[in-house]
């Protein structure tokens, strides 16, 4: 398959980067997604039943078994290229930790997942198959059904809730520089939360929150007014309580209206 002008499946075969056997090759990140641009890497996440080693693999470490997962980088096409190798069993593993039945143990996703593991079920929910359509699309059935969407979303809002807390304490303090900082954090997981509501995951990369915000495009808070907030322009710097009071209001009120 061919995606624009580059047939990233070729070019992954002629490496000899694709197993035989291989499950799924995806297309993940701000490519799949057509948010990059021309610093951009492109990523790849290639499913397996066997462990394979590419020829200058990398390892990193995660709480799975096997525990760990292999990647290969090379440049071509003047970007840079990251393949990140899967089990399927490791797939397997990680929806076991999202399910129903987990999150009703209280949990939260931090303590839940790792990083990487919470980036798979993320990016299985929006890339490009370049190979393994049908595996892909029922993965994506188990991530809709499972509790990912409301462990991610009750994350967001209790960090909120938290930096909301820490805003107030330091404005009854008089500490109103770290009370600007606490609400701008606050503020930043309150969105996240209202995206993730709508399917739109990623807090842990901010940088795209604009995108993510225009694909969920939510009723209750528009763009601009976000991006107001979000590049502080009603920000007085001699009354900066007035901003920091707004902000948890507006934060207060996402918390309110956001479903699990």
């Amino acid at each position: 398959m061919t995606t624009g002008a580059i047939p990233f499946l070729e070019v992954l075969q002629q490496r000899s980067l694709v197993p035989d056997g291989c499950r799924a090759v995806l297309l993940v990140g701000s490519a799949a997604k057509g948010w990059s641009n021309a610093k951009s890497d492109y990523d790849f996440y290639l499913v397996c039943d066997e462990p394979w080693r590419a020829p200058n693999h990398g390892i990193l470490n995660l709480p799975l078994d096997p525990p760990e997962i292999q990647t290969e980088s090379f440049y071509a096409h003047d970007r840079r290229w990251e393949a990140t190798y899967w089990l399927a069993t490791q797939v397997k593993q990680i929806l076991a930790k999202v399910s129903w039945e987990e999150f009703e143990k209280d949990r939260v996703a931090g303590q839940v997942l790792a990083g990487r593991e919470e980036m798979l079920l993320e990016r299985l929910t929006v890339c490009v198959p370049l190979l393994g359509g049908q595996w892909l699309a029922e993965r994506q059935r188990e991530v809709d059904a499972s509790a990912f969407r409301s462990l991610i979303v009750t994350r967001s809002l209790g960090a909120a809730d938290d930096s909301v807390e820490d805003a107030l304490g330091q404005l009854e303090s008089g500490d109103l520089h770290s009370a600007v900082l606490s609400a701008r954090k606050a503020l930043g997981h309150s969105v996240d939360a209202l995206l993730e509501q709508h399917g739109q995951y990623g807090s842990h990369s901010p940088k795209w929150r604009p995108h993510r915000f225009r694909a969920a495009n939510p009723a209750i808070l528009s763009f601009d007014r976000y991006w107001a907030v979000e590049t502080m322009q009603n920000f007085d710097p001699d009354k900066p309580e007035k901003w920091v009071t707004d902000v948890l209001t507006l934060c207060q009120d996402i918390a309110m209206k956001v479903e699990l």
